[in-house]
């Protein structure tokens, strides 16, 4: 049975409104008078997306949506206001986990947007829960379409973050959960518009604020899919500084995460190595440098250590290694690898 979508909102002019605009685009509507005909729907239908207005006879909006998170709390809430109400909006986002608070009278893009947004914020949720390797690097592989630039950059990343882990002697299981948490340390960026994503300058300070919240949002999701604690603090905190000035809580030293850390090193190095749509790439050689010159600011000192040491001089990974198709081994000009860390 596909996941619905369902719209509630006691006037029944916006409902058929709302149904028009997205038969238009081949969507179908659930719909409802009020949230007591809502939640009996819910009895019946896998329902990805509510959009709830506030200000309904009886239970309003805001408490309906409370209640969805014992009910369905997979499904991506969108509260609707006639009015700004800064009160309502906080217990939105702090008690109903609401995804999006919006004003009447909304735009017809605007959400459409939402919904689309909110559609695939139900199935990432849905896909990460089941770990299941195929689904998960698939996921992290559509995600990256929103910005084309960082193509094979999460499985690149992971590759990095493998090697530094297996030189350290973590445990295979601690390895897996760093490579699922590497797929997936961008998946908040299902939130951040292609605009900002894909600008060609750099980002004013609401960008940058937007941007930001990637992290936090991909931090929602992996807990709303009950991934691993390692996997969680991966895409939480790997935009953490070592010297404390990174975010999204400015953790310095030891208190962030070791799996972040590692991570963290394993981004920014190859960041450095893609063409970005503002920059062009650092040579390989160039980029080692500027890792190295990071080690004890940005980044754990100990950690780029190793990284240097086993991280391959002069290539990337190969398609192979990043299929998962054949073990890491030993190349030309690579001290270290995953097979000789073994040994």
């Amino acid at each position: 049975m596909a996941a619905e979508i369902l719209f509630v909102d006691d006037n029944k002019l916006i409902l058929q409104a709302s149904v028009d605009l997205f038969k238009q685009k081949g969507i179908d509507l659930l719909t409802a008078g009020n949230a007591e005909e809502a939640l009996e729907l819910f009895r019946h239908h896998e329902i990805a997306v509510v959009v709830s207005d506030n200000q309904m006879p009886g239970m309003s909006g805001l408490d309906f949506l409370t209640e969805l998170r014992h009910v369905s709390p997979d499904t991506v809430k969108v509260l609707i206001s006639s009015y700004v109400d800064l009160a309502t909006a906080l217990a939105a986002i702090n008690n109903s986990e609401v995804y999006r608070y919006l004003l009447k009278p909304w735009k017809e893009q605007e959400i459409l947007d939402v919904v689309q947004e909110g559609l695939k914020r139900y199935r990432t949720v849905r896909s990460m829960r089941r770990e299941d390797e195929a689904v998960l690097r698939s996921l992290a592989q559509t995600i990256e379409l929103k910005d084309p630039s960082t193509k094979g950059h999460c499985d690149r990343v992971a590759v990095y973050a493998l090697l530094i882990a297996d030189a350290m002697g973590l445990s295979k299981e601690t390895q897996r959960q760093i490579k699922y948490g590497s797929w997936l340390h961008d998946c908040g960026k299902i939130g951040v518009s292609e605009v900002i994503l894909n600008g060609s300058g750099s980002l004013n300070a609401a960008e940058y604020a937007t941007m930001k919240m990637h992290t936090d949002w991909g931090a929602d999701l992996a807990d709303k899919a009950r991934l691993s604690e390692a996997a969680r603090n991966i895409i939480r905190h790997h935009h953490e500084k070592y010297d404390g000035t990174g975010y999204p809580l400015g953790l310095a030293g030891e208190a962030i995460p070791l799996e972040a850390r590692i991570v963290s090193v394993a981004d920014v190095y190859d960041a450095l190595t893609m063409d970005r749509s503002y920059r062009k790439r650092y040579p390989l050689a160039k980029a080692r440098e500027m890792v190295a010159a990071m080690s004890g600011e940005s980044l754990d000192p100990m950690i780029v250590e190793v990284f240097l040491t086993v991280v391959p001089e002069g290539s990337l990974p190969t398609s192979e290694e990043l299929q998962g198709e054949i073990p890491l081994v030993a190349r030309k000009g690579a001290p270290l690898s995953l097979q000789s860390a073994r040994a």
